[in-house]
């Protein structure tokens, strides 16, 4: 199967954002979009001009609207319609099993019962086997000029490889031409913490000790990608609460997923479900080793 971007659609605003960010995704990578829609109740004619008497008529509405939007917008572009009868998220899970990312609409997170409402997005983002971006209403990619881009941040844990990750990464910030920004949260340990506040000194040097980590797991990457102007960034913070404050007013936030946890960790680590309910920007979930 030649390469493909996959695209998730039901007719929301978000995944209708998420389409316009994968089109211009593809369009740079010289990529075909597929775009998938899964519907459990489809019908085995769903195909051609929908019809306001077919009982398809939304399903296939929703796909021929995206399809001829995104055309006008990136008229070169090959762009491939799909739907099928499943149930979305193992037809998503599917597919991102064949494609090179999965891009899927994601809801912004307004009031703590949003946590509870079983978002597909997220659980597609938790177990895929390839890269998920999730995009939110309003954030997609308006193809602006590169001094006008906030570039890619990326969020680093330093514990074991993180190849996938970088590659990613890199790679992204290299084909829209914009800066990277390598961010690592690091808290203070207890002992460094006094009645008046944290000792100065131990936090200059635990800082100076994550910035050396940090250089040292970039520096093969910068040499692989010599065009990406990067930058390090070490917050003596939390690792969630430091890569979606970096993120903010930055175009992708990318962030790693390691593929094997233990049966009582969530399937989203404590930085990816932070950053999937909180980062205003559109957030790629690495799956890695």
């Amino acid at each position: 199967m030649e390469p493909v971007i996959t695209v998730g659609l039901d007719g929301s605003p978000a995944s209708l954002a998420a389409a316009r960010w994968g089109a211009a995704e593809a369009d740079r990578r010289g990529l075909t979009l597929h775009l998938l829609h899964a519907w459990i109740m489809l019908s085995p004619d769903a195909t051609g001009i929908p019809s306001p008497k077919d009982q398809n008529y939304w399903a296939l509405r929703i796909v021929h609207d995206a399809q001829t939007e995104l055309h006008k917008r990136h008229p070169g572009l090959s762009i491939v319609e799909d739907m099928v009868a499943e149930q979305a998220g193992p037809a998503l899970l599917k597919a991102a099993s064949q494609a090179q990312m999965v891009v899927l609409g994601s809801r912004a997170v307004a009031h703590v019962q949003s946590f509870f409402l079983g978002d597909i997005s997220t659980d597609v983002a938790s177990r895929a086997e390839r890269p998920v971006v999730l995009v939110r209403a309003g954030t997609e990619e308006e193809t602006p000029s590169p001094a006008q881009e906030g570039g890619v941040v990326v969020g680093l844990s330093l514990h074991g490889p993180g190849d996938e990750l970088l590659e990613f990464a890199f790679d992204a910030a290299a084909s829209r031409g914009v800066p990277l920004r390598a961010v690592h949260g690091r808290s203070l340990p207890v002992q460094a913490h006094m009645h008046w506040g944290a000792k100065p000194e131990v936090g200059d040097e635990i800082a100076e000790d994550a910035r050396k980590e940090l250089n040292e797991a970039l520096r093969p990457w910068c040499e692989k990608f010599p065009g990406v102007q990067v930058t390090d960034v070490v917050r003596l913070e939390s690792p969630a609460r430091a890569a979606v404050r970096e993120a903010q007013g930055a175009d992708l936030l990318v962030v790693g997923r390691r593929k094997h946890r233990g049966a009582l960790a969530g399937r989203l680590g404590p930085v990816a479900h932070a950053a999937a309910h909180h980062a205003a920007c559109p957030l790629a979930v690495v799956p890695h080793d």
